[in-house]
């Protein structure tokens, strides 16, 4: 099938799926107007590995701070309203944690106090600028490298060493263990208790990524705490699960008006391996691979927001976005879970990528497939060192076409 009738193919689900929500002609007009006033505009602002900020480890806490309002009046400027700031990239802290050491991303030495509060002044300075500020966490990534003795000599991951799994060059806390379940949201929690987050955020990982050859030793916990259970894998679904809500019970605890938003891989299951799955051929599913049921949460309502990760172009034979963007809207329809779109901006104009994303009107043509899905009510874009960069104009184009006014962030 070529673009176009692909196009046409998708644009008549979305127009299936608009009427059957109850959408007629006459009262689509306004409340499309009011998701057009009234929507997320978000990015990503990712820290591991300095990949967006800081730009280098061990800078002054001034320049640091300079760079960080950068990325707030960049967001400002493109006319966004929503920043999602890593602040736990692996199990570290960019606030003063009494659970975790500082991050090695901030002066290159993991435990070294940056001589400020990144977290305090990215809430502070977001706030300023009328941003909402979502603390992005990950809940089990250790290291991304796989010696126990590189990590600080206070790190919680030395101190229990029984929690540790080492994995495909990297190292993980054990998801199938209650007293790190336990652990890792005392130490995320502690954020939220200080600070007037207006949202908690997971990414995608959870079990981590597939590695060739390897498999997760978690055999002595799923000895241990499985019995219950029919096999590892619905074992390991259920960890992710009470974290997902023991997580969102905590925020709400805590900090009522705080919501709790995850944005998985933007696959839950592919077709062909469950009828309720999309119509994709990708290579990993969450809920076999990553043990994360992400539908289910949606459905369930446990958590406030989705961002699938939908990093695909229109058309692509794998995961094709205007395939996907039906298949999420459907899951999201009479759920209490606002859905919203992770958009791969760092694909623009990257010559390692098909030719789809050398065009600078790829993006906003998913924004423009989206503008006719009720169940849509933002996008996210990854991430913010391309926002600032725009090597080939698509967020500028994402702007013009669609940004032209300001938008309040959902509540």
């Amino acid at each position: 099938m070529g673009r176009l009738s692909r196009r046409a193919f998708a644009l008549a689900a979305l127009s299936t799926l608009t009427t059957a929500s109850g959408a007629s002609g006459a009262s689509a007009g306004p409340e499309r107007r009011e998701r057009a006033t009234t929507q997320m505009r978000g990015v990503w602002l990712a820290t591991v590995n300095n990949r967006d900020w800081p730009s280098l480890p061990g800078l002054t806490a001034a320049q640091q701070r300079t760079e960080l309002i950068a990325h707030l009046d960049t967001a400002v400027r493109h006319r966004l309203n929503t920043v999602i700031f890593q602040v736990r990239p692996t199990a570290d802290a960019l606030w003063p944690s009494p659970y975790e050491p500082w991050s090695e991303y901030l002066t290159g030495t993991q435990g070294k106090a940056p001589g400020w509060d990144p977290l305090g002044t990215a809430v502070a300075e977001a706030h300023a600028r009328g941003l909402q500020l979502h603390a992005w966490f990950n809940p089990y990534r250790v290291s991304n490298q796989a010696d126990a003795a590189k990590l600080v000599a206070s790190h919680p991951a030395r101190r229990h060493p029984d929690w540790v799994v080492p994995y495909g060059g990297k190292l993980y806390y054990n998801p199938g263990l209650p007293e790190v379940r336990a652990f890792v949201q005392e130490a995320m929690l502690d954020a939220v208790k200080k600070y007037p987050l207006d949202a908690v955020h997971f990414d995608d990982y959870f079990y981590p990524y597939p590695a060739a050859g390897q498999s997760f030793d978690d055999e002595a916990a799923f000895d241990r705490h499985g019995g219950a259970f029919p096999n590892r894998a619905a074992w390991r679904r259920d960890n992710i699960d009470r974290l997902v809500r023991e997580t969102a019970a905590g925020i709400k605890r805590i900090r009522p008006a705080t919501r709790f938003g995850i944005s998985p891989f933007g696959v839950w299951r592919n077709a062909d391996t469950d009828p309720l799955g999309s119509d994709t051929r990708a290579g990993v599913q969450t809920y076999d691979d990553l043990h994360a049921d992400t539908r289910k949460w949606v459905r369930e309502g446990w958590i406030d927001y989705i961002v699938p990760q939908l990093y695909w172009n229109i058309g692509l034979a794998a995961a094709d976005y205007a395939k996907l963007l039906p298949w999420w809207a459907a899951v999201a329809k009479g759920s209490r879970t606002k859905l919203y779109l992770g958009e791969a901006l760092y694909k623009a104009g990257d010559p390692a990528q098909p030719a789809a994303w050398q065009d600078p009107a790829e993006l906003s043509r998913h924004l423009t497939l989206a503008r006719d899905c009720p169940q849509v009510r933002g996008h996210v874009f990854f991430a913010a060192k391309d926002v600032a960069a725009d090597p080939i104009g698509a967020m500028a184009r994402v702007v013009a076409d669609h940004y032209r006014q300001p938008a309040k962030p959902p509540r």
